[in-house]
């Protein structure tokens, strides 16, 4: 095991973790020793991924959990503690963005899109955050978007929440250090399941450096990098991982 990339003993929570950029994130930690638990809304989907987690060697956890509630990140949290006793890295992953014309979105869809994408994150982080700073400390990843950077015309309160979300994660690096390590991971264009709704052309090319969209397996590395104790010493940044947008 690459000392940098040990996360041996460990316990990882990622939500969204069934399916999309949570699950290549699940499976990398796993297959570098970590203990993960799993939450979305699905029980079936966590269920089956703590499977693939358990056949690697390593303990998993499967909660059904809605996370644009406060209530479910509460339980979640308390759930985590329960059977592991500890969370060392916790990654908010979980996320929805609906397209249509700003005049249209209803408040019921604003409220969800908000909800999910910052309300939801900040009570989860900020209660982990609480939790790992009263013992040996820890890592947070919030999973923010490209659209929290620039114009996003037919998904604004989408953007607009995940813009609200890096500049919690700046605001919790700062309330919750020096223990406690919370950064910004800013995902751009990948082939996950909403690609399925993109057209062909979209599916090929990206209007970034590098022309195409992300294969889910390249979010990976820089999931790793945040959440290693060897990136002691990165706390309250943003790493744009969007094929250079």
């Amino acid at each position: 095991m690459d000392r940098l990339f040990d996360f041996t003993g460990q316990v990882v929570l990622v939500t969204g973790g069934s399916r999309g950029l949570g699950y290549q994130m699940v499976k990398a930690f796993a297959e570098r020793g970590a203990d993960l638990i799993i939450a979305s809304r699905k029980i079936d989907a966590c269920e089956a991924v703590a499977d693939e987690v358990r056949a690697l060697g390593r303990r998993a956890l499967p909660v059904a959990a809605h996370l644009g509630k406060w209530s479910d990140a509460e339980a979640l949290v308390q759930c985590a503690y329960d059977a592991f006793g500890r969370i060392d890295v916790a990654i908010n992953n979980a996320g929805m963005s609906p397209a249509m014309p700003s005049h249209e979105v209803t408040e019921e869809l604003f409220d969800k899109v908000v909800g999910l994408n910052f309300k939801g994150p900040f009570r989860l982080a900020s209660l982990v955050a609480k939790r790992m700073a009263d013992g040996d400390g820890g890592a947070i990843i919030n999973v923010s978007s490209s659209g929290s950077l620039m114009p996003v015309p037919g998904v604004v309160p989408y953007g607009a929440a995940k813009s609200a979300l890096n500049a919690m994660s700046r605001s919790l690096a700062r309330e919750y250090a020096p223990k406690v390590r919370v950064n910004v991971l800013c995902a751009g264009p990948f082939l996950t399941d909403i690609a399925k709704a993109w057209t062909a052309e979209a599916r090929e090319t990206a209007g970034n450096s590098l022309r195409r969209p992300g294969k889910p397996e390249e979010v990976v590395t820089s999931a790793l990098a945040l959440a290693s104790k060897s990136s002691s010493y990165i706390t309250g940044a943003l790493l744009q991982v969007d094929g250079g947008i």
